[in-house]
């Protein structure tokens, strides 16, 4: 059988070329934040340490100075500093997203746009985000939202409307109040689309509701599978939630959500043991998010996912715990929440346990190799061969966050390390000689690239400086964080 290091050292990965993206070119609009990484500083431990540590987890990977900056500040002010993502000045970046026109758009003006275009459009913002971003774990918490209120912008009208739920809902609360977001997502227009709120109607007695949404509310957006729910409280959310819809393409006003009380049942209803009154009409939505968004199961449910992200795939019970209380006792706010998360014994003491994902292993890559990319259609590619392309994912669970789900994706990850390493990636590019001189030499280049220092055999690879490159990113030290 071949080996990764054969593999590699053969040049026997694929070009990954992709379609060149002629409508509009980045890279220019991006170089200022190139020079904003400042000078490199690279770990000296032979073991990853808190700075690697908090780096590896609360961001898509160590980039130029981080590592420096952390080490600096100490790992409190790190994390508040991420916590407080609205005050890190991020404008560069953002002015050069802004270049990207449909996701600037209204939600009804993104009907103009075809499908595929707005689709690599979005995914293009996704990565360039992650690389270039200073507001790291920000952005770490859009992606933790995106899979827990997955849509799949491949069904209906969702097709367009993904695009604003993604600039609308999941970025505008990632940080803030998780029954806002909740809030925000019940009514969005692609999420009505995505699962079916739009056809919850009761016109007639004979009418039954569509119980779609309201049976995902409950197991994945809220309580969780295992959080004491029952059939009978799907089908009485899903009464409550009648007479909801959103105007379509064929209509004046497309993608506007609108509630029509004469599909609405306005009858009494009982949700976990809650009796809701009859004659509410819209107000029952709001009771219904009440009763769920801070129920203790939700809180149990959220916080074993944000540990199962951040710490490890079978998250510590402690942690857990502790993880629940801070979102309960701050209301569901999302930042002491994660300030519990990150304080707790069981988050510091987890290094390198979690198997990175394909959008964060490619992300991690670029940063480590102060790639410039303008994110374009070769990465699409390479995001859609690995199986990780942001807002493709068909089902409503999102994309998992366990290690047994994309070890079958290492094969892959090991062309685009070559790929990457060669300058095959059409629009990016990887100036290694100007890596190794900035960290002060091949080993310290390694120790930058792996979050501690490289061992004998790390070092010891054959071919070019490219060629050890790639072996650095897809070896198993690097495939973690």
């Amino acid at each position: 059988m071949l080996t990764r290091k054969q593999f590699l050292v053969s040049g026997a990965a694929l070009t990954l070329g992709g379609c060149a993206d002629l409508r509009l070119d980045l890279r220019p609009h991006l170089r200022t934040l190139e020079a904003e990484a400042g000078p490199f500083r690279t770990p000296e431990s032979d073991t990853v340490d808190l700075a690697s540590h908090l780096l590896s987890r609360l961001t898509f990977g160590v980039r130029g100075g981080d590592y420096g900056r952390v080490a600096a500040m100490g790992a409190n002010a790190f994390v508040e500093e991420q916590l407080a993502a609205d005050a890190i000045d991020d404008s560069a970046l953002e002015g050069a997203i802004r270049r990207i026109e449909s996701l600037s758009s209204p939600a009804g003006e993104m009907f103009e746009y075809k499908p595929k275009i707005l689709l690599a459009d979005m995914t293009r913002a996704a990565m360039l985000r992650a690389v270039w971003s200073k507001r790291q774990l920000y952005e770490r918490m859009v992606h933790f939202w995106t899979d827990h209120f997955n849509i799949d912008s491949s069904k209906g009208e969702a097709k367009w409307l993904k695009a604003s739920d993604d600039r609308d809902v999941i970025r505008r609360h990632a940080l803030g109040s998780f029954p806002e977001l909740l809030c925000a997502s019940a009514m969005s227009p692609a999420m009505l689309w995505y699962l079916d709120g739009r056809v919850n109607r009761k016109q007639r007695d004979a009418d039954k509701p569509n119980e779609n949404y309201a049976r995902e509310l409950l197991e994945l957006h809220t309580l969780g599978i295992d959080g004491g729910y029952t059939q009978h409280d799907v089908m009485e959310v899903a009464r409550c939630l009648t007479g909801w819809t959103v105007r379509s393409v064929s209509q004046f006003n497309k993608g506007r959500v609108e509630f029509h009380a004469s599909e609405h049942d306005d009858a009494a209803k009982t949700v976990l043991g809650q009796r809701i009154p009859p004659g509410l009409g819209a107000g029952d939505f709001d009771r219904v998010l009440a009763i769920v968004a801070l129920h203790p199961s939700t809180a149990r449910h959220i916080a074993k996912k944000l540990c199962r992200h951040f710490i490890t795939d079978d998250p510590p019970a402690g942690a857990v715990e502790a993880v629940q209380r801070a979102f309960l006792a701050s209301r569901g706010e999302i930042r002491p929440t994660l300030r519990a998360l990150f304080t707790s014994g069981e988050f510091l003491a987890a290094r390198h346990t979690k198997l990175k994902r394909p959008f964060h292993f490619v992300a991690s890559a670029l940063r480590a190799t102060q790639a410039e990319t303008d994110a374009g259609h070769a990465i699409f590619d390479c995001l859609v061969r690995m199986g990780n392309a942001p807002f493709q994912y068909p089902t409503p669970e999102g994309y998992s966050d366990q290690a047994v789900h994309w070890t079958g994706t290492l094969l892959w990850r090991w062309k685009f390390a070559v790929a990457l390493s060669r300058n095959q990636l059409r629009a990016t590019t990887v100036r290694v000689d100007r890596c190794i001189a900035d960290c002060g030499g091949e080993p310290a280049f390694a120790a930058h690239v792996l979050g501690r220092r490289p061992t004998a055999d790390e070092l010891a690879g054959k071919g070019t400086a490219a060629d050890r490159l790639a072996l650095l990113l897809a070896s198993p030290e690097f495939q973690r964080c």
